[in-house]
């Protein structure tokens, strides 16, 4: 799908390269293409993430190896990879070295590794510590090593090598250029971007199953528009999985924004942004749809530009709209302040438009301190703004993806869990939202999964694992296993291994996630018969000799959630909390069902398995924690200050526990944390598998 400055144009959606009419929006032509800029029009295709490659190639195959190449991206060091790579050359003990790595944030900088050293049991002031502190400040920002960009297309006229130096990729059948894009950028090379989008894959997904269940092609055009059962749910922020507003942040402003159609989905996009919250729009724009401020407009013409975000300038469009009929600048120009927009953090230059602005606001009539406003909220901006028809695109597939899940569930659940990796959320916790909305899964199972996760018909839709899911097996394995039972039924473990060539690690592999119960029983029985089974050619192979088997204790359920999260990532039975509901009971801590209905201002304590940690840039060093437990998730807030005093439980903890005091805004909960506990020993061997995901 097109997205960016492409939506602004009618032929673009024309021919398809787009799917948001721009006839309908109001859109600025000129952030598409100017003579100014004498260029031509930066037109952005994001593809499905899992067949990005096909699209690689195809490039490779039309232009040649010889004239088409990715472009590099330098990896430069970090803290932690300056301390791993510098103590490894001092002959620290590699399990020193990765214990010193581990206590260190993403967002630590320098300053704070003799703290963190400290932390972490090493004595600062060992020489041997001071020199590793020297070098490794000294290497933070240094050039490590060249990576691939993640979507940087250069194609050339002729030989590309007589350009530019070139070395085949790690990947088979890739070549990369040895420059990054700002040195293409300042040759002039022409750069291609092919970008991949996960939510594309899983929307295809989920709308082909869609279309399988009714017995009718079913594509995005069939969605129907402007569902109010549908912004009903997204006001309520059930958005786990929806795109683009899935994020804690997200979150936590849908109930605020409250949107009840897609102009209000196209705000909420660009909204929670660094560039309009850096800006001071996020506010303005709230207490102005909530009716506790009035819109003001100095003029018509501001009123014609801004009336549709209620006076605040949210979106590049409005930017440039508004130099053109309050400053007096021409279309091209208004392109040009936006192109420095997005780069004077990096190379300033946009001075010389302060005084510009300013003046030719001030010889309309309009008052200096809204011209300042302005010029601030342009700084704000920075190369975070988004631009309208980007926000367009993006809520086309906002709506799409939260009107499946709210109407196909099942559909949906399966189709995030066949697009993985993507997304905010593990498989364990699409799969426990998914419980919570009624969706019954089923186990991976080789008597009946296919590669992917698919529905199977009932009463209502279910989801049944897919073969996928199960960490280790190959990809051929699986997909001999499907295409041998297609033949017929397999009657023993023995059977499946022969007539699906399977060798003992795809066998163990099948036997630890359980996928071998229709055949073996539990798992026990099941690697009882993994063990029985002989690898290769031998006399008797089709002629096998009934032995009788042991009687083998089932595992227990703990054993067996254990198991679970470590072959599969997630389990069908009971949350892991709900076998620990009485001890967490007994420390007091309150359920995530229990905190939803308290009132502002109490004291409480909650415990969970972290989800998510995120320390957005705008946040001023504030930590946002997700905890998750059998009721559902308590949204944390770590301020600094804690988060500085209790580094080690807010980055380590895999079963956090909180203390803190809850706010509450309407629909919106909030724990504020006093004291943070780590309770991960209570999770035993399943700790290991509870790793978060974390996010700036």
């Amino acid at each position: 799908q097109g997205r960016g400055s492409a939506a602004n144009s009618a032929v673009c959606y024309a021919l398809g390269i787009t799917e948001v009419d721009p006839a309908r929006m109001n859109m600025l032509f000129e952030r598409f293409i100017s003579k100014e800029r004498n260029e031509p029009p930066d037109i952005d295709v994001d593809f499905e993430h899992q067949r990005r490659e096909e699209v690689i190639q195809y490039l490779y195959r039309k232009y040649g190896r010889h004239r088409a190449a990715l472009a590099a991206t330098v990896i430069c060091y970090r803290p932690k990879s300056a301390l791993r790579d510098i103590g490894r050359a001092l002959g620290l003990d590699p399990q020193q070295a990765e214990r010193l790595s581990r206590n260190l944030a993403w967002w630590d900088d320098r300053a704070r590794l003799p703290q963190r050293l400290r932390e972490a049991g090493f004595d600062p002031a060992s020489p041997v510590i001071q020199r590793l502190l020297d070098l490794a400040g000294t290497l933070i920002g240094f050039p490590r090593h060249l990576s691939q960009h993640v979507g940087g297309f250069v194609i050339a006229r002729d030989r590309l090598s007589r350009l530019a130096p070139i070395e085949n990729a790690a990947m088979a059948e890739r070549s990369i250029i040895q420059w990054d894009k700002d040195d293409l950028d300042a040759l002039g090379l022409l750069k291609v971007d092919v970008l991949a989008l996960g939510m594309l894959s899983a929307i295809r997904r989920a709308l082909d199953l869609v279309g399988e269940r009714r017995a009718v092609r079913f594509t995005m055009s069939d969605v129907p528009p402007e569902d109010p059962a549908v912004y009903e749910m997204i006001r309520r922020a059930d958005t786990m999985g929806v795109f683009q507003i899935e994020s804690r942040a997200q979150m936590s402003m849908l109930p605020r924004l409250a949107p009840t159609n897609f102009y209000d989905l196209v705000i909420e996009v660009a909204i929670v942004r660094p560039g309009p919250i850096q800006g001071g729009m996020v506010h303005p724009y709230l207490r102005r749809r909530q009716g506790l401020e009035p819109a003001t407009y100095p003029s018509d013409a501001v009123r014609e530009v801004l009336s549709r975000t209620l006076g605040v300038p949210i979106f590049q469009e409005q930017v440039m709209q508004l130099a053109v009929v309050a400053a007096g600048f021409t279309p091209g120009e208004a392109d040009q302040l936006r192109r420095s927009m997005a780069a004077w953090r990096r190379k300033g230059g946009l001075e010389h438009f302060q005084e510009r602005l300013i003046r030719g606001m001030s010889e309309r009539g309009y008052e200096r301190a809204f011209a300042e406003r302005i010029y601030q909220q342009i700084l704000g901006f920075g190369e975070y703004g988004f631009p309208e028809s980007h926000s367009a695109s993006f809520a086309l597939l906002v709506y799409v993806s939260a009107w499946i899940k709210h109407h196909e569930p099942a559909a949906f659940l399966a189709a995030l869990l066949n697009s993985q990796p993507m997304g905010f959320y593990a498989p364990s916790q699409l799969v426990q939202d998914a419980h919570r909305h009624g969706v019954q899964v089923l186990a991976a199972d080789v008597m009946t999964s296919q590669r992917d996760c698919r529905l199977e018909e009932s009463a209502e839709p279910v989801v049944r694992l897919g073969l996928r899911m199960v960490q280790g097996l190959s990809q051929a394995g699986a997909e001999r296993i499907v295409a041998a039972r297609r033949e017929r039924r397999f009657e023993s473990v023995d059977d499946l291994a022969r007539r699906a060539a399977l060798n003992r690690h795809d066998l163990k592999r099948l036997a630890a996630a359980g996928a071998l119960a229709s055949l073996a029983g539990h798992r026990r029985e099941a690697y009882w018969d993994v063990a029985a089974i002989e690898a290769g050619r031998h006399l008797l192979r089709d002629a096998p000799i009934p032995e009788s088997r042991p009687v083998l204790a089932a595992p227990t359920e703990g054993e067996n959630l254990i198991a679970d999260y470590a072959s599969l990532g997630l389990t069908l039975g009971r949350h892991p909390l709900a076998l620990l509901r009485s001890r967490l009971a007994r420390l007091r801590f309150a359920s995530a069902e229990a905190i939803r209905g308290m009132p502002h201002g109490r004291r409480t304590r909650a415990a969970g398995i972290v989800t998510g940690r995120q320390r957005p840039d705008t946040a001023s060093g504030v930590v946002f924690v997700t905890l998750e437990d059998e009721t559902g998730y308590v949204n944390v807030v770590v301020w600094r200050d804690l988060g500085e005093r209790q580094h080690r439980e807010l980055l380590g903890s895999r079963l956090m526990g909180v203390e803190g005091v809850l706010e509450r805004e309407g629909e919106v909960v909030h724990l504020v944390a006093r004291r943070l506990m780590d309770h991960s020993g209570l999770l035993g061997k399943l700790a290991p598998a509870m790793a978060s995901r974390d996010f700036h």
